[in-house]
């Protein structure tokens, strides 16, 4: 039986991948994970009553945009924290971003660009999914750098304009995942206008945006807004998940031109799974309040400085602008990320993702390898006790 082969050359995901190293060892002590980006604070308390209010509404096939409301419950939000006035036919309901920045590539994405096989630009390290969506339209994927050389964000304006030529897509990520840096205006204003100039769509990814040290982040949507870009070219997604501790709702949104919009309307009218309306009740009612996303961050800005003060004076160390993960350099005398994760784990018990499988190598050289990615997500007491065993098994 012949099979395809454009998904042949994807690793193996993360989770497994790590399941299989530590698999061969016992852990050092109780079992404290700090792996996957799952947030455990508190589920908002009108969650519940709306389900159970809506409950008799599982029976019904849900529209597959969005309900009104959810949509105008969106809208709202994007103008309260962006400044960017979109109709309800510029927005439509996700599964979460995922499935959002999946789908990008399938309904933006052209099947040639100038001639030839487009391009799809990511940093390095990335979010899995970026690369996965590339494949699936028979794209190039471009694995761009984002280490401390560049401020964690990536230098696409330094790619050689032959390759931006045949760009079709451009992700980014911001708060970024995993090193938490944010873009800066004139950065994102800079990247908005090298689409403009090579005619490609910026994919932002937002999800984190809600979570942030001392300013809150800026949209690719607010910063086309205010350069006057064609609304077309930024196409952003994000989610509860973060913002809301609502990572198992499945909700999310993407945001952009009415051209892009209506082709991710149509891609999903044929293969898109739309939100069940009790969902997409919460869902209006969560983005429609800000006290708990308050609350929520206070509580994430609270562990910043716990982390600051565990790991003052530690080389390499730098606090996250946005998001809820650590990027940690591996000391030298450790070696990478995998053997940092094993010593962990068999030391201390605690669970850390090994950077490098955040990430690809290219010319010879990951720039993930150096480095762990850890989750603040856990209550802060075990936080705090993962933090310090981590400092002083590998810092120590």
């Amino acid at each position: 039986m012949a099979f395809p082969e454009r998904f042949s050359n994807l690793p193996e995901y993360a989770f497994p991948r790590l399941r299989k190293l530590l698999a061969p060892h016992q852990p050092g002590g109780d079992p404290v994970d700090m792996t996957i980006g799952e947030p455990r604070h508190p589920v908002p308390d009108f969650v519940g009553p709306i389900l159970q209010a809506h409950v008799a509404e599982f029976n019904r096939y849900p529209p597959n945009e969005g309900t009104p409301g959810l949509l105008a419950a969106i809208a709202g939000w994007i103008r309260l924290r962006h400044g960017a006035d979109l109709g309800p036919e510029r927005i439509m309901a996700l599964n979460g971003t995922r499935e959002g920045l999946f789908d990008a590539c399938l309904a933006l994405c052209p099947e040639v660009k100038q001639g030839q096989q487009p391009a799809v630009l990511m940093p390095n390290p990335f979010y899995q999914p970026y690369a996965a969506a590339a494949l699936a339209v028979g794209a190039e994927p471009v694995f761009v750098p984002a280490t401390a050389a560049t401020g964690f964000l990536p230098d696409y304006e330094s790619l050689p304009p032959a390759l931006l030529d045949r760009v079709g897509v451009a992700y980014v990520c911001s708060p970024a995942n995993p090193q938490g840096a944010v873009a800066p205006r004139d950065w994102l204003a800079g990247l908005i206008r090298l689409a403009e100039r090579h005619d490609f769509v910026l994919l932002s990814d937002e999800c984190y945006s809600e979570i942030w040290r001392d300013h809150a982040p800026v949209g690719a949507l607010q910063v086309a807004d205010e350069i006057g870009a064609d609304p077309e070219r930024v196409v952003v997604m994000n989610s509860l998940s973060k913002r809301s501790n609502l990572a198992g709702l499945r909700s999310g949104f993407v945001a952009g031109g009415r051209e892009a919009i209506a082709r991710f309307r149509q891609l999903r009218a044929y293969g898109g799974a739309p939100l069940p309306l009790p969902v997409q009740h919460v869902s209006e009612r969560a983005w429609g309040d800000e006290a708990h996303v308050a609350a929520n961050r206070a509580l994430y800005q609270e562990k910043y400085r716990i982390a600051d003060r565990i790991f003052a004076g530690v080389q390499g160390y730098r606090g996250p602008e946005g998001g809820f993960f650590l990027w940690l350099p591996v000391p030298d005398r450790i070696g990478d990320g995998e053997a940092a994760a094993v010593r962990l784990w068999r030391g201390t018990g605690v669970r850390v993702l090994p950077g490098a499988y955040l990430a690809r190598e290219v010319a010879g050289h990951n720039p993930g390898k150096g480095y762990i990615r850890v989750a603040m997500v856990a209550p802060k007491q075990d936080m705090r006790r993962g933090l310090e065993l981590l400092r002083d098994c590998l810092f120590g």
